[in-house]
Order: structure tokens, then C-alpha cells, then sequence
């Protein structure tokens, strides 16, 4: 599979038919800035609201790549990016943890 792991983590695919692919770290990560705006407090506890400013470390458009969900939501109709499909279809282990996706989600 030509695509570009852009999480620090090996993406698990199962496909529909019983195979496996495994994308190892592309060892370049993507990520989004922060910056935190204090909105108030409860019960003493500060809260705030993360807004969400550039993107790094994306390739051209074009080629395709896997990102966080948090990258692929700051980039909405960006061609090319997907994220792993964490949810009910995800392939987990007796401890819960997410061991494989059967599929991505675009941006």
C-alpha cells in the first residue's frame, strides 16, 4: 500500500478479504497547533477551549496519507488524508486496546 504513515504508531488494516497490512511510522509526525483560551471555571477547576491553528508536517497534496484524527479534523475536504476508524468496526484485544482498523476516514 502506497501511503504515508504520519502517527508515531504501526497502522493495522484487515481488509475484507482475511488480509492484513501493516504501515509502520513514516518517521515524520503531523500535527496541529493549540492554544488554550480560559473560558471560566467549575467548582473551582479552570476550563477551557482548545482552538486548533496550523498543521505541520503534511506532505503535497496528493500523496496519500494517515494522520490523527485530530490532524484530519483541522484540515476538513483536504484530498488525500485519512485517519484510522477507531469505532465500533476496530479490531480490539481483551484489554480494549485497538489492535487493527477495517477502514479509514477520509478528511
Amino acid at each position: 500500500m502506497n501511503i504515508l504513515n504520519l502517527t508515531p504508531h504501526t497502522v493495522v488494516i484487515w481488509r475484507d478479504d482475511g488480509g492484513k497490512i501493516e504501515i509502520p511510522p513514516s518517521g515524520t509526525i503531523a500535527r496541529v497547533s493549540t492554544r488554550d483560551v480560559v473560558v471560566g471555571a467549575v467548582d473551582g477547576v479552570p476550563v477551557i477551549r482548545q482552538e486548533y491553528g496550523e498543521v505541520t508536517g503534511l506532505p503535497e497534496e496528493g500523496t496519500p496519507c494517515i494522520v490523527s484524527a485530530l490532524v484530519r479534523a483541522a484540515v476538513p475536504g483536504r484530498r488525500w488524508v485519512y485517519s484510522p476508524d477507531t469505532g465500533p468496526t476496530a479490531i480490539r484485544d481483551e484489554r480494549g486496546q485497538v489492535v487493527a482498523v477495517t477502514r479509514l476516514i477520509a478528511a
